[in-house]
């Protein structure tokens, strides 16, 4: 075989085996930066996914489409659209759950469909406090894939603090806006790209697969493990699809509060 192509083989399959591994990955958005320690060891299906996602620059451009104060902010599954406010991206195939990890405040979970544990594809969400007692056991467990930084729990703090808007004709609530007040909703003022808090870029900054185990990590409180694709109830009120009341085609994941 050509000395020179095996080299290049070589080399690509280097890189790739450093992306799949990567266990930071800088977010950077138009309020400000903040890392995440993916779990990949422990969680390596759920991360891999998200690197999937990442490396391909699927989240680059989306924004934050959902916002309530003391649970959790959501994105990684729309982009902005002048007419609809939120268009959705495309998806790659949904991922088993991996329930291991604790819903607690600075953690990043996939949001996932009702009723579907494995549902999982690109929108993710941050604990805003410890959603444990809810989240760790709702629809089988939300996977927890990473943990926040500390000084970027100052950037997702400033985020949840943002006014949130209804936008009943087109199905949209708890959208954050920033420079947009209810007296400009009132007055029919248009939303425009820069009202959003958008993701511009996730990158890797460190790829070795060991960083894991800096990470002081809480096992999940559900009472049921010995079946991670199991409903488990945890007495929320029922679950509500809320892409299916935006479009008719596709549905957003769901985390009920």
């Amino acid at each position: 075989m050509n000395k020179t192509f095996m080299a290049v083989s070589a080399a690509a399959l280097l890189l790739a085996c450093t992306a799949v591994q990567a266990t930071i990955v800088e977010v950077k958005t138009n309020l400000g930066n903040f890392e995440i320690n993916l779990f990949d060891q422990s969680t390596p299906i759920t991360v891999q996914n998200f690197l999937k996602y990442t490396n391909a620059e699927g989240f680059n451009n989306t924004v934050i489409h959902r916002s309530v104060p003391g649970f959790v902010i959501q994105g990684g599954g729309f982009t902005f659209d002048q007419t609809t406010l939120l268009k959705p991206t495309e998806v790659y195939s949904p991922i088993k759950n991996e329930p291991k990890w604790s819903n607690v405040r600075g953690t990043i979970a996939m949001a996932k469909l009702a009723g579907n544990p494995h549902s999982a594809t690109n929108q993710w969400f941050i604990n805003l406090s410890n959603n444990a007692a809810n989240l760790d056991n709702q629809n089988g467990g939300f996977t927890v894939f990473g943990q926040i930084n500390a000084q970027g729990m100052e950037v997702i703090d400033a985020m949840a603090a943002l006014p949130r808007f209804k936008f009943p004709t087109l199905n949209i609530a708890d959208l954050p806006l920033q420079n947009y007040s209810a007296a400009d909703q009132a007055s029919n003022k248009a939303v425009i790209a820069s009202n959003f808090i958008v993701i511009e870029s996730i990158t890797v900054v460190d790829a070795s697969p060991s960083t894991e185990v800096n990470v002081t990590k809480i096992p999940t409180t559900a009472t049921d493990t010995s079946n991670p694709g199991a409903v488990v109830s945890s007495g929320s009120a029922g679950l509500i699809s809320l892409l299916g009341l935006m479009f008719v085609a596709v549905r957003r994941r769901v985390i009920s509060k």
